[in-house]
């Protein structure tokens, strides 16, 4: 049985939780090939190995129309699975259904209106307004992922045959099924892995490693982590930011130009070499802050660290105290007070820590593993069946 896998967009970073899925149907022995627009000028981030995926290179209304054209007609597939409610992939499923008639899922993993204000947004333009906004070439309405358009495809979500989500807000808003973010254990397992070793191979031996494994984001509160490394004022102490998009919005280097004394950024790696960097970490960082984006997310920060049995602060926002439970510490969301507290006691307790990591690497096979969400989607994909 085919599956195809509808990337949003396959150099903006979204692709994180596309090749999970991915990766996870072909635990079930599916064969699947991820499609998808590149709007950037490279993949990112790398895709597995394993993994084929195809793409055409996407651009604005109207030759935009041109470029779905083109990648429909790759498309061959039993089940069709687009991963967010985008027109540049749950769009793109439907509209291969339509001559088609196949099974149709939707992975929802944010809530893309949020980015936007939420339920405030809307889209009231004067005549002239809608003119420009249409007619020029840099008119807001020719980009694809205009917030109208998103708009638009929340609404045809119930044409789904199957709804994933990866958190518990976004499974009440939109129903279906829970999926969560979850970790090959058997790629992530620390007992594979040399910290020190790990920690020489990245030059980060002199160092007391917190780890960011991801993008960063302001709302995903590493200014929160820099002062209360500002607080401790121990010099091997360092922030550890590992891939994310290129630097090149300002946030990243906004970071770096008020923190330098405290930041190493390393660059991306593929999937099968973020254990390595992980194992390198002596704790994990997710500091999210409380606003309606982070409420909506699954951390995937939080299965990197749990799967690698390394200490966790993170905050309570959204789903992570359920996610976490007693195997991590858990602070109040924008508290740089609170974290530089229990980075100390981390490092002064430093056997109850590595407890508490490996507890999370139980609770992350038991119940955030690969092999669970591939329990799941069969079980689902039967009863559709």
């Amino acid at each position: 049985m085919k599956v195809a896998v509808f990337a949003p967009d396959l150099s903006g970073g979204g692709g994180t939780r596309v090749y999970l899925i991915a990766k996870v149907l072909q635990k079930l022995d599916l064969e699947v090939t991820v499609y998808g627009f590149l709007f950037g000028e490279k993949i990112y981030p790398v895709p597995p190995e394993d993994l084929t995926v195809k793409w055409v290179k996407g651009c604005n209304y109207p030759q935009m129309l041109s470029s779905i054209r083109q990648l429909l007609s790759q498309v061959d597939a039993d089940i069709l699975y687009g991963i967010k409610p985008r027109p540049t992939s749950f769009g793109m499923g439907l509209l291969k259904r339509f001559g088609t008639r196949k099974p149709l899922f939707l992975d929802i993993d944010d809530w893309e209106m949020s980015w936007f204000g939420g339920e405030k947004w809307q889209y009231r333009p004067t005549p002239k307004q809608l003119a420009r906004d249409i007619l020029k070439p840099n008119g807001s309405l020719r980009n694809p992922e205009n917030p109208l358009y998103l708009q638009w495809i929340e609404k045809l979500t119930g044409k789904a045959d199957l709804i994933t989500a990866d958190t518990r807000f976004l499974q009440q808003r939109y129903g279906g099924i829970y999926l969560p973010n979850g970790k090959d254990t058997d790629l992530f397992n620390p007992d594979l892995y040399n910290p020190e070793t790990s920690r020489q191979q990245y030059n980060l031996s002199d160092y007391r490693v917190l780890m960011f494994p991801g993008t960063a984001r302001p709302h995903k509160g590493l200014e929160d982590v820099l002062l209360a490394l500002d607080e401790l004022n121990e010099a091997d102490l360092r922030l550890v930011l590992v891939g994310g998009r290129e630097i090149g919005d300002g946030y990243v280097e906004s970071l770096l130009q008020r923190w330098p004394q405290w930041i190493i950024k390393l660059p991306a790696v593929p999937l099968d070499k973020m254990p390595k960097v992980v194992s390198a970490a002596h704790l994990v960082v997710v500091p999210q802050r409380q606003n309606v984006t982070a409420g909506a997310q699954f951390p995937i920060k939080l299965t990197d660290g749990m799967a690698m049995a390394k200490p966790i602060i993170s905050t309570t926002v959204g789903d992570i105290p359920h996610v976490l439970g007693d195997a991590g510490i858990i602070v109040n969301p924008d508290s740089p007070g609170e974290i530089a507290a229990k980075i100390r006691w981390i490092f002064e307790h430093w056997d109850n820590a590595e407890s508490l990591g490996r507890t999370a690497r139980q609770r992350c096979v038991e119940d955030y593993s690969t092999a669970k969400m591939a329990t799941i989607l069969r079980d689902a994909i039967a009863r559709l069946s």
